[in-house]
């Protein structure tokens, strides 16, 4: 028995097989690693910058280019500018007001588009969603025509409604993606029991579009927060956010500028991730 054992295992004819290492083919092994090498460069192109810009919003010089020892300097004095404070302010009234009224109307259009035929129909959708692509200083422009032509003084308020604008449009299709994927026998079944359609589109809709309609809004307030171009056409005397940094940076880049940067862009990271949740909710719901 032994011997057959030995005769078997050293069979000359015996085929091993081979490692899938071997088997594998080597110019997709060489694929893989452009593609990495690709994935890395693109990474560090865009994160890099931010890496630099946080650890020199730690620097105790006031230049920016010599680093002198770690500091929280530039974080306190943050925490005592008033100016800063009323700029985000203004961002705020700005943001908020253009982000209620667009909520209300945006769902609202999103809702009409998906569920109502008229003649016209498919020229409204394009022109409702022109703000997404038209280049934002042809949005300033046009809109500071306008408001001189009917004679509107230039304030916070024309602010808002030009942010409105685009708000509207980012928060509109938000929702109409999220339309395309319920189910209509719900509010049918609804409006069969006796319901009205406001009853239906309150007490049905609403609820399964509230996902997208609070990530579209989260959505439209970071970028409403974010705008320079439309605001220093339109927020006559008003000072946003924008405006004041901006202002700031064309006498030269300071450590306080970095230190303010790096917060802006962790509250924008950190609305990015709700709004990106809830989109996912609405998705999986």
């Amino acid at each position: 028995m032994a011997i057959a054992t030995l005769i078997f295992t050293h069979d000359p004819h015996m085929k091993l097989a081979e490692s899938p290492n071997k088997t594998q083919n080597p110019s997709s092994r060489r694929r893989v690693s452009w593609q990495a090498c690709l994935t890395v460069m693109m990474y560090c192109f865009m994160y890099i910058p931010i890496i630099v810009l946080g650890v020199y919003s730690f620097n105790e010089s006031r230049y920016g280019a010599i680093w002198k020892g770690f500091s929280l300097t530039w974080y306190r004095k943050l925490m005592g500018d008033e100016r800063l404070f009323l700029a985000l302010g203004d961002s705020l009234k700005i943001a908020l007001c253009a982000v209620a009224v667009s909520s209300v109307l945006g769902t609202l259009m999103a809702v009409g588009l998906a569920k109502y035929r008229f003649p016209g129909k498919s020229l409204y959708v394009g022109i409702s969603y022109l703000p997404l692509i038209i280049p934002d200083i042809a949005i300033a422009v046009a809109t500071l025509v306008f408001l001189a032509s009917v004679a509107v003084p230039l304030s916070l308020w024309t602010a808002i409604a030009a942010h409105m604008v685009f708000c509207l449009a980012y928060i509109a299709i938000v929702v109409s993606s999220r339309l395309q994927g319920l189910d209509p026998n719900l509010e049918e079944a609804a409006l069969d029991l006796g319901a009205t359609p406001t009853q239906a589109l309150l007490k049905v809709l609403i609820p399964q579009l509230a996902p997208a309609i609070v990530s579209g809004c989260l959505l439209a307030f970071v970028l409403s927060m974010d705008d320079l171009l439309i605001s220093s056409f339109t927020a006559g005397g008003a000072n946003p956010l924008p405006i004041e940094i901006f202002s700031r940076v064309k006498t030269g880049i300071k450590p306080d500028i970095n230190a303010l940067s790096v917060l802006l862009i962790l509250a924008s990271g950190l609305i990015a991730s709700c709004s990106e949740y809830f989109r996912y909710k609405s998705e999986r719901n």
